[in-house]
This record gives C-alpha cells, structure tokens and sequence, in this order.
C-alpha cells in the first residue's frame, strides 16, 4: 500500500536509455532496476525526478533564458503573439488570464502544440488548429524551442518504454494507435515574484491545484527558486525542491485510466514565495490527438479492480478531454 511521501524520488534513467532501443530491453538488469523505481514512483508520488536524461544541461538552462528574456519585454511587444480562440489557443497570455477552478492564476505564458494539417481531426481538433506563434524578439527563439520539443518528445517516448514495462506489458503498450503519433503541448510561464497581491499570500497562487491532462510532463524549472509543490496521500503539500540539469516528471490523466487507476495522477500546484521573477517550461507529452483511452488489457488482466477497488474508469478520447480544458481555462 502506498505511504505518503515528504520527498520526490530520483531516478537516474541512463541505463534505460542505454537499452531503449532493444525489443530485449526488459531482460537488462539495468532497466530491471530503472522499472522497479519507476513503478515505485507512480503508485506512490505520481511525481519524481529524472537524471541521466541525456538532454544538455546547457540547452535546458538556455531554454528558461530565453523565455525569460522574452517576459521581460515591454507589454505591447508580448501582445503581439496574442493567444486568441482565433488563433487555435496558441500564443501569449497575460498575468491572471489562465484559470484554475475559477480563481486567476498569478503566471503569465506562451501556451503551444504540436502543429497538425487543417481538417485532420474533424471538428474537435478545428478548437486547435493553426501556427504556434513564436516572438521575433529575442532571435533564435523559434529554432531553439522546436529543437527542445523534438529532444523532449523522444526523451518522454522512451520513459514510457519503461513505464510500459512497469505495468507489465511490452515497451511498446504506448505507442501505435495509443501514442505512436503523439501530440504535445508546451506552457513557457513565468510567475511574478512575492508578494504579488498587496502582500495577501493566498492570492499568490501561481498556478492552482490540478492534474494534468496527458500522459506525462517533463518540467524545466528555475534552479534557485522552490514553488512546484505536491499534494501526498496525507494531503499534506511536499516542495518540489530543484535539482540542477534534471526535470521534474508527472503522469497525467490519460496514463491513469491506461493503468486502470494503479498509477495516480497527482494534484499538484505552484506558489512562488521568492521575490524574483521564476520561469518554468512544462512539456507535455500526450496521447495521439484522436485516441479513445481505455485501461490497457494488460492493466484490466492485472489490475482488474483498479487502484481503489473497483474498476470506475471509461474510455475518454484525448483530444475531446484537451478542448473541454483549454475552452474552460481562460478568462477572455
């Protein structure tokens, strides 16, 4: 039965990288390792750390750089990749126009996705269409960010191999009609510095309690500022305290239903208590936009009364669950 953590684990993810590749990956003593954590980690935190991920530790700091730099410009000039229904929910959004459950979150963003042909998905997937907008000011920030999200989709590809072997399965349980064509999400935020709001600290929400919506989240953050905090099983909130070169890993909603609910996916929450400016860029690596999710047969066979009992979870298709979120999550 799971405990309630006080402290994220860390998983050095190398020797599953080392073998990604290999259909007999399973069979390394390595990866046996790496797996076991893995599963450790989701059943208990649904949060952990990754190191030995392979993605430099100077390209993700220049990624929070650059981003920083942008925030940093004059408000007209951010305004100029306005995020607009118009324009597929892609661009920039100002302080207090994400909301969480109602309430203004104290962040402001550039939200992307992963570009798709217009028509491809019928009229679910017309919410999303259009261009990422990304700012001519500062230069090079199209190319470095298209470089980060392809270094990141593979990167999350292949700790869901492991996570696959977790629950069970073969590495491939999340790729082919599940997520063999994945789509992606990427929120570059930046969050104003303590106190925002007249010095009252519950206004201070960076960013409220949710879950998020795929199957996992790769978060890039400030190295000096600790604001990413975790609900446990106690309900008790745990820092995410960071860890130089890592990222900060959670499942979301769609890799809970595929597991059957034996994996959870975690409340999770922002509240910067530090006077400087933080950045952070999540990268979420969802499903294939148009899949139907269900639990995995091998999770049904294995788990077939699910985490708590009884088996509750009914298919959901993503892109469906997406739209309803980003239509309910602004203030425009």
């Amino acid at each position: 039965m799971a405990t309630a953590f006080r402290s994220l684990p860390v998983i050095d993810i190398s020797p599953l990288l080392a073998k990604c590749d290999d259909p007999d990956m399973a069979d390394d003593p390595g990866v046996a390792d790496v797996v076991r954590q893995l599963d450790k980690a989701c059943r208990d935190a649904g949060f952990f750390y990754v190191i030995g991920h392979g993605i430099s530790e100077s390209l993700i700091n220049k990624v929070r750089e650059i981003t920083r730099e942008f925030f940093k410009l004059p408000y007209e000039e951010k305004l100029k990749i306005k995020m607009t229904p118009a324009a597929g929910y892609r661009g920039y959004q100002r302080i207090g126009e994400n909301v969480t459950k109602g309430i203004p979150d104290i962040h402001e963003a550039i939200d992307c996705y992963r570009e798709f042909e217009q028509g491809k998905y019928g009229d679910i997937g017309k919410v999303m269409e259009g261009p990422n907008q990304w700012p001519e000011n500062p230069q090079e920030f199209k190319e470095l960010m298209e470089e980060y999200t392809k270094l990141c989709t593979d990167l999350s590809r292949k700790i869901l191999r492991g996570i696959s072997l977790a629950l069970g399965g073969s590495p491939y349980e999340f790729e082919g009609k599940m997520a063999g064509d994945p789509f992606w999400v990427m929120r570059l935020i930046g969050y104003p510095g303590a106190p925002f709001a007249n010095g009252q600290p519950e206004n201070d929400i960076g960013c409220g309690a949710h879950t998020d919506y795929g199957l996992l989240t790769l978060v890039n953050q400030d190295d000096d500022k600790t604001a990413l905090q975790v609900r446990n099983l106690g309900g008790d909130w745990i820092s995410a305290v960071p860890i130089p070169g890592s990222f900060v890993c959670n499942i979301g909603d769609m890799l809970k239903i595929l597991s059957n609910g034996v994996y959870e996916s975690t409340l999770h929450r922002v509240i910067n208590n530090s006077p400087l400016y933080r950045v952070c860029v999540a990268f979420f690596y969802e499903t294939n936009f148009d899949a139907v999710v269900e639990p995995l047969d091998i999770c049904k066979q294995k788990y077939p009364a699910g985490r708590g009992g009884s088996q509750v979870f009914k298919k959901a298709v993503y892109g469906e669950h997406l739209v309803s979120k980003v239509q309910t999550n602004f203030a425009m």
